[in-house]
Parts: structure tokens; C-alpha cells; sequence
């Protein structure tokens, strides 16, 4: 009797993962909330972790096992991975995931983007045509992305879907309840210097002065000459905050918040790896803390 329970457990947990869409995603951000809104009705592999630079990864043998198995991937979008991810699905060879079918979500395709067409100019550095893809810092965009990824797993998944829209207004309702909170914590910030346009959505969600980037030209690496430029703007203002990614280098940072006594962070641009709704709430009061640690 003991090993027929045994068998009748096994084989049914089978049944379970074997029910589960198999989602794959780029970027933790992605899997943050392929985990919120799919919750068990789904398995997460993401193919980015948040201490790589997105834009620059190259694509992998691992990368294409995975896609070749998946109901759906969940691309950033707007160029974000086109260095990579194209690759990747060719290489995977499955239908279903490739760009215009059921299989295919991209995040920034459901909501507006800041910095929308410009020209495709390599000279101009790290351009994209689309708009700036880093719409995972903006919570309130996230809601909007939330919403979307619930009726497309809907579509995969009918007698799911009116659990994944349940879930995708849960995640929107904590973020609502977070907003005063936020938006209160941003009236204390004089400003932030960024690296790269990685967090303008933030910034510009809570109307945080960007006081400039260390990069000269988006995508291009800083010179001293710039630096210096940098520097002498800055010295008029009354103070502010430094900020880098944790993958871009330390050393224009180190070099302005020395001259100018501010606090620099490096910041994550992405959640923990198995981060869920709740570990969202807390990379944006991370970020909250950052900017604000210079009042």
C-alpha cells in the first residue's frame, strides 16, 4: 500500500510539472514577474542574472536549450538584447517563441517609452531607435507589463487565465500602496548623477533631477576630459547622489564623488534572481534609499 501511495504521489507531481508553462526569461526583472503572475502555473529560467550587463551578453548553447523547451519568453524588448537574444531563439529552433508569434512577449512593446526615435547612429553610442528599453525601473510601467504578460499567459493557458489577471492586480495593487511612500521619499532628493540611462524611468517617475552621466555619449566609455566638464557643472549645485551599476567601472564615480564629497552606490538594475513581487518592492526602496542618501 506504502509504495502505492508513493507511486500515485510521484506520478501526480509529475502530472503538476509537467502542466506548467515552461517560461523563459532575459532578465530577473522578467522572471520577477513571470513568477508573480504565474505563480505555480509555471517554471522560471532566466537567462540574464542581475550581475550581467544585459546589453552585452553573447549568445550560448545553454541559452538555446532552454528556448527550444519553452511556451513563452519574456524579452525586455526595445533592442535591449538584440546583441544576443536573435541568436539564441535561431539557434533554439522553436516556433512558438520566435519574434511575432503567441510565444514571443516583450515588455517595453506594451507600454510608452521615454527617448523614442532617435536615428539609428552607432556614432551617437548606444542608441536605441525604439526608446530607452530600461522600463523595468519604472513600477508604475511594470503594473501596465504585469497586466499584458497576464493575458498572454491567459491565451496560452485558458483555464488559468482569470487567475493570472487576479494576480497581475495583486502585484498592482502593492505597488499602488507603495507609490505615497516613494513619491514622499523623492521630495528630499537634490539630484542623481547615472553612469547610463538605466534609471532615467525611475528618476523621471518621481521627478528626480538628473544632473548628468558619466558616460559621455550612452554605451560609450567616460574620458577625462568629460569627467572635468562634469565636475566644474557640478560644483555649483547643492549636492546630490552618484550612481552606477554594479557591472559598469567604478573609477569616474570614485573620481567625481571624491571632488565633490557625494555619496556614490552601486545598484543592481534588476532584482535577486528569484525575486517575487515582494523582492521588487524591495529593489525599488533600495533604489528609494540610494538616491535619497545625500539630503
Amino acid at each position: 500500500m506504502k509504495y502505492i501511495l508513493l507511486f500515485i504521489l510521484f506520478f501526480s507531481a509529475e502530472n503538476v510539472w509537467a502542466a506548467q508553462l515552461k517560461l523563459v526569461a532575459t532578465t530577473s526583472s522578467m522572471g520577477m514577474l513571470a513568477r508573480e503572475v504565474g505563480a505555480e502555473q509555471v517554471s522560471v529560467k532566466v537567462l540574464a542574472p542581475p550581475d550581467r550587463d544585459a546589453h552585452h551578453l553573447q549568445a550560448k548553447p545553454s541559452m538555446m536549450r532552454h528556448l527550444r523547451s519553452a511556451d513563452l519568453v519574456l524579452a525586455i524588448g526595445a533592442e535591449l538584447e538584440i546583441g544576443w537574444l536573435p541568436a539564441a531563439l535561431q539557434g533554439a529552433n522553436n516556433p512558438q517563441v520566435q519574434v511575432g508569434r503567441i510565444g514571443y512577449f516583450e515588455a517595453a512593446a506594451q507600454v510608452g517609452l521615454i527617448d523614442e526615435g532617435q536615428a539609428a547612429d552607432r556614432a551617437q553610442g548606444d542608441v536605441h531607435p525604439l526608446g530607452n528599453p530600461h522600463v523595468n525601473l519604472d513600477p508604475v510601467r511594470m503594473i501596465q507589463i504585469a497586466q499584458a504578460l497576464a493575458q498572454r499567459l491567459g491565451n496560452l493557458d485558458e483555464a488559468n487565465a482569470q487567475v493570472y489577471l487576479q494576480r497581475a492586480q495583486a502585484f498592482a495593487q502593492q505597488i499602488k500602496s507603495r507609490l505615497p511612500q516613494w513619491q514622499a521619499q523623492a521630495k528630499a532628493a537634490k539630484g542623481v548623477v547615472l553612469h547610463h540611462k538605466d534609471a532615467d524611468y525611475l528618476l523621471q517617475r518621481f521627478n528626480v533631477p538628473i544632473l548628468g552621466y558619466i558616460e559621455p555619449i550612452a554605451g560609450v566609455p567616460t574620458t577625462a576630459k568629460h569627467l572635468k566638464a562634469l565636475l566644474t557643472k557640478l560644483k555649483v549645485k547643492d549636492g546630490g547622489v552618484i550612481i552606477r551599476s554594479v557591472f559598469h567601472p567604478p573609477q569616474g564615480a570614485a573620481f567625481l564623488a571624491r571632488e565633490l564629497g557625494w555619496a556614490s552606490h552601486a545598484m543592481p538594475i534588476d532584482p535577486p534572481l528569484g525575486a517575487d513581487g515582494a523582492g521588487y518592492l524591495a529593489f525599488i526602496d533600495q533604489w528609494m534609499a540610494a538616491i535619497t542618501s545625500n539630503q
